[in-house]
């Protein structure tokens, strides 16, 4: 089985090719750059240098979501795009299960945090089990303190993850009454190679949908919908 894995769903961009047990390349880039200007160029210098067929490819796996709204927007329409061109099945790997899937194996609860602003984080909580993982949150937008409290209830160890620990790792650390550690500096961001290996446990379960099928999940809406909501109901 090959696949080809996208993730711009947060600061982070992010292309992989893995095949069957092996990841054959992946290009990572955390620089102040838009995806826009990072995605496209960088799948393609990763085709270039695996001399990769892209026909050869039997799965497109993309972050479907949450995360950054113009993030999620550039990876779901590369990936539709080359869906609708190659004529291939699309897996859509939830960003904060691709995230926890960084630290797949591990003993303790694995808590991605994405920054969502506003106090707030996407999050879920996860247990490495089996070539998979067993969802104890499933992944929504909660308040830092809120979600801190939830771990507290739990009782258990947890490692923590993602660009919102370093934005509210203060509120964690006055919070958090748990034992708790921050993942290291190469598995704390969004990886495509975590999305090509949950992609591949999904494939088996026949999780897919065609290019035309997949929809980004933004969970909330953007600050703009917001905004035009609130106009129109203080228009009525």
């Amino acid at each position: 089985m090959k696949i080809l894995a996208l993730d711009s769903s947060g600061l982070v961009a992010s292309v992989a090719i893995a095949q069957d047990e092996t990841l054959l390349a992946e290009y990572t880039v955390n620089y102040k750059k838009t995806h826009s200007q990072t995605l496209l160029p960088m799948l393609d210098e990763i085709v270039r240098m695996t001399e990769l067929d892209l026909d050869t490819v039997d799965y497109l796996a993309v972050a479907a979501g949450p995360g950054s709204f113009t993030g999620l927007r550039i990876g779901s329409a590369t990936a539709k795009g080359l869906g609708l061109a190659l004529n291939k099945p699309l897996i859509s790997v939830p960003t904060l299960e691709g995230l926890a899937f960084n630290l797949a194996g591990a003993d303790k609860r694995i808590c991605p945090m994405m920054d969502a602003r506003r106090s707030q984080v996407y999050t879920g909580i996860y247990q490495s089990e089996g070539e998979g993982l067993n969802t104890i949150l499933p992944q929504t937008a909660m308040g830092v303190e809120e979600l801190a409290e939830k771990i507290n209830d739990m009782g258990q160890p947890v490692i923590v993850l993602g660009d919102g620990v370093p934005v509210y790792e203060a509120v964690l650390k006055k919070t958090l009454r748990v034992p708790w550690e921050k993942a290291p500096l190469h598995l704390n961001r969004q990886r495509a190679s975590s999305i090509a290996a949950l992609a591949m446990v999904y494939a088996r379960e026949g999780k897919q949908q065609t290019a035309r099928e997949h929809r980004p999940q933004y969970l909330r809406m953007s600050q703009a919908e917001r905004e035009r909501l609130s106009k129109e109901t203080e228009a009525k």
